[in-house]
């Protein structure tokens, strides 16, 4: 899957550029540790952190990255971004803008503010067939926002920055946003449908299930040493 970024020739130099999401990875994941006690099971149990599916999901795809600082004190939002003057007409200076609450009337995550709309400095080409997935970085509940998830067809759609509106959730924050936070964790999906088959377990299926969750139980690192992909993550 090769994707295009591209930019504003005034601000190329100014922007950050979207990143893998495996290069953002949070300082508490880090932090983390691998093995916790844990009173019901009377020993040191796995955390998440030794989980793959947990952590290939936060590294999957690519990051979004907040152009500049944003300050927030009582419900505004301030920011002193000193950007070229765009050479490209209708294009946005401002990292930010809303949504008005009456266009989230009835959402069930609406919290009767105005939505922020993170601002895109960058049009995203696919291949064709493909369309983006954005949604909020994967796990990241420490974040005071919550992006509203969105697909577009940036194979079509690719003259044009994509915005990614968001609700912020944290009214007690206080400080600064940095430049650089994520902001929407985006991958290619394909546009085809895919065809669902259901089928029940044969003599075969059967087998290797059971063998499979025995394996699984018996000791750790069965999905990461013989299921998960290789690939470079």
């Amino acid at each position: 899957m090769r994707i295009v970024f591209r930019c504003d020739p005034a601000l190329a130099e100014t922007l950050p550029q979207p990143v893998p999401a495996r290069t953002v990875l949070p300082d508490w994941l880090r932090k983390m540790p691998a093995k916790a006690y844990s009173e019901i099971h009377g020993r040191d149990i796995r955390t998440v952190k030794q989980c793959p599916p947990f952590v290939d999901a936060m590294t999957h795809g690519f990051m979004i990255l907040l152009p500049c600082d944003i300050t927030v004190e009582n419900g505004a939002f301030e920011w002193h971004w000193d950007i070229a003057e765009p050479s490209t007409k209708g294009h946005p200076r401002s990292p930010l803008s809303f949504h008005v609450a009456e266009q989230l009337a009835g959402a069930p995550f609406a919290n009767g503010l105005a939505a922020i709309k993170f601002n895109s400095f960058w049009t995203i080409e696919l291949e064709e067939g493909w369309s983006l997935f954005a949604t909020h970085p994967v796990n990241r509940d420490e974040l005071p926002f919550r992006l509203v998830t969105g697909v577009v067809d940036s194979d079509h759609f690719q003259d044009a920055g994509i915005n990614f509106p968001a609700i912020w959730t944290d009214r007690d924050f206080r400080g600064v946003l940095p430049k650089g936070t994520p902001v929407a964790q985006c991958f290619p999906v394909p546009r085809a449908a895919p065809e669902l088959v259901f089928e029940s377990f044969d003599a075969a299926r059967e087998i290797a299930y059971a063998r499979t969750v025995a394996d699984v139980l018996a000791r750790p690192g069965v999905y990461r040493k013989q299921f998960r992909d290789k690939r470079v993550r």
